[in-house]
């Protein structure tokens, strides 16, 4: 018996596996996924936003949020939010308050989204920024354009 109790206690011999108050490890378990996440996690799922390309956004009319949440990788909870604090969108809500988002709405929550999550703008900063810029538009079409020569540039540069 108190050979048992120094074993689950020793923690340099795997000898037992089961999961003991004695042996217990934090990497044995599944990591939390809740709460904030690390800037470095938040600048690489920046980039994993799945928006289409303007011919094929300007196809539909509406989309719902569900489907402009899984574009942008993100909650629904956070569309919201942001259609709240952002003067600039406005998705049509229909008889049951369902939101359904046009083309133009995604275009001003891609911009959105590049202020805060790449630029890391806080809210109150991307605000001021979008009403005080008039050029802003033009600006974020330069920066797509300028990302998509640069993804490229890569592809051919791997190619070689």
């Amino acid at each position: 018996m108190q050979q048992d109790q120094t074993n689950l206690f020793n923690f340099d011999e795997p000898e037992n596996t089961a999961v003991t108050p004695g042996n217990f490890r934090a990497d044995e378990h599944k990591k939390n996924t809740r709460g904030r996440k690390k800037l470095s996690e938040g600048a690489l799922m920046a980039d994993l936003i799945d928006v289409p390309e303007d011919e094929i956004l300007f196809e539909k009319k509406y989309y719902s949020i569900g489907l402009v949440a899984k574009m942008f990788n993100v909650n629904i909870s956070l569309i919201r939010f942001w259609e709240k604090e952002f003067d600039i969108l406005k998705p049509r809500k229909n008889g049951k308050g369902d939101r359904h988002f046009r083309p133009e709405d995604i275009k001003n929550l891609k911009m959105i989204h590049h202020l805060l999550r790449e630029k890391k703008y806080t809210i109150e900063g991307a605000n001021d920024y979008l009403k005080n810029n008039k050029k802003a538009d033009e600006n974020f079409a330069v920066i797509e354009q300028l990302k998509k020569t640069q993804l490229f540039l890569n592809e051919l540069k791997l190619s070689l």
